[in-house]
């Protein structure tokens, strides 16, 4: 069996301290084989920086996905792609538009277990002329047929639950999860599909309590009212909710258990 610890979206510097400061414990209580963030909202809240994948590394994350943001800091993932140690430990969505840096599927060898992880993101709300997410995967799968896969770990980045819960159906059985990422709010859907793959909607944020969507609350809320924009601004303290999900694959790759969890780390 493969125990995976997944993240979602980790919302500037005080969600990068809260995930540290909780993952020694979360490792010692779950024993994950595999511990996986959404990494596009590090860096002041879009973007990464070398710098703070190795803090992440350093602390306990093996893996990481990102989204529409990934590029909001160019110079920081170049960063760290052109790095030989950390280059491999981050992907980005597979069906950005051709031509586009860093590559949307990894294959990882846990101790002779491979764990092909793949990232793909949604079209729906999105406002990006993105590929169809749905033809990605299935390029994806094509590309790794005959190849033995001891589990398939897929992140959807996206805004439609429509979208996402379409996708979970249509490749149940093909991978072992499909886990959601970007609208920052945990769902309440954690379930093993009729073909044994693991589902949730979206995993939730790791960012400020506080906030709307981890950042003060002003900021929206001036979208809202009528009345001069106010820029946002990413909480420096207090709260922090942090989500993430358990996903317990058997041998054959099918999905045994799914458990949500929801912590507050002051």
């Amino acid at each position: 069996m493969l125990t995976v610890l997944l993240f979602g979206d980790v919302v500037g510097k005080i969600g990068r301290t809260a995930l540290l400061k909780a993952l020694p414990s979360l490792k010692a209580e779950y024993k994950p084989d595999l511990t996986i963030v959404n990494a596009e909202n590090l860096a002041h809240g879009k973007g990464v920086t070398k710098s703070i994948i190795a803090e992440l590394k350093d602390g306990g994350v093996d893996f990481f996905t990102s989204g529409n943001h990934i590029f909001a800091n160019p110079k920081g993932v170049h960063d760290v792609w052109d790095d030989p140690e950390l280059g491999n430990l981050l992907i980005r969505p597979a069906n950005f538009p051709d031509g586009t840096a860093g590559v949307g599927e990894s294959v990882l060898d846990l101790g002779g277990k491979k764990v092909l992880v793949v990232n793909l993101i949604c079209q729906v709300f999105m406002r990006e002329p993105y590929g169809n997410a749905f033809e990605a995967m299935e390029a994806i799968l094509e590309r790794h047929k005959g190849e033995k896969l001891d589990a398939i770990i897929v992140d959807l980045h996206g805004e439609a639950s429509s979208e996402r819960i379409a996708f979970g159906f249509h490749f149940d059985g093909r991978v072992s999860s499909v886990t959601g990422t970007h609208t920052h709010v945990p769902t309440a859907d954690a379930r093993i599909l009729p073909k044994k793959t693991a589902y949730l909607t979206d995993i939730g944020m790791t960012g400020a309590r506080v906030s709307v969507l981890g950042v003060k609350p002003e900021g929206p809320i001036s979208r809202f009212v009528p009345g001069e924009a106010i820029p946002f601004e990413i909480p420096e303290e207090g709260a922090v909710d942090l989500n993430a999900v358990l996903i317990t694959i058997n041998d054959d790759g099918t999905a045994e258990r799914i458990q949500q969890i929801q912590k507050i780390i002051e």
